[in-house]
């Protein structure tokens, strides 16, 4: 993974985003890495399991195989050419099987559950923000997180 380190104010709602001011208080800043999601985040401070990451990744990367995503760009996809070989699936099988799986894995997590995952595994907001947007209590975000990844994690049977 490639890091992006940006420095953030540190405020007492958290890393306060664009230039440090200068001001009769003393500021202190803290070096963020940008490139880092949400999920390895927690799992590199000791807040979810290798399970859970991995539940998360299978689901994140579901979701990017799918194009559920909008594209602003022109496919270079390279074209199929027939072979004598054995048949693989085509892109679009591809991304049909991952949407199926995707769906499943969304379903497997229950309602009400759904949003935290979109939010944080796929989206990559952070557990503050998705807990502000779905208008829920400071600090709540990371149980129904975990609970989500959990059953997630038996849906694709992650040991």
């Amino acid at each position: 993974m490639t890091r992006q380190l940006a420095e953030r104010e540190l405020t007492p709602e958290g890393p306060r985003r664009g230039r440090i001011k200068s001001g009769p208080r003393p500021r202190r800043t803290v070096t963020v890495n940008l490139a880092e999601s949400p999920l390895v985040w927690l799992h590199a401070r000791g807040h979810i399991s290798d399970r859970l990451l991995d539940a998360g990744e299978a689901l994140r990367a579901d979701y990017e195989r799918s194009a559920m995503t909008a594209s602003i760009t022109m496919r270079w996809d390279p074209v199929r050419v027939k072979t004598t070989g054995e048949r693989g699936l085509s892109p679009t099988e591809k991304q049909i099987a991952a949407r199926q799986r995707f769906s499943g894995a969304i379903a497997a997590a229950g309602k009400g559950l759904e949003d935290i995952l979109w939010r944080v595994v796929c989206a990559g907001e952070a557990l503050p923000e998705a807990e502000k947007a779905l208008g829920w209590p400071t600090r709540s975000g990371k149980l129904v997180l975990k609970i989500a990844l959990e059953r997630v994690a038996e849906y694709y049977r992650i040991r």
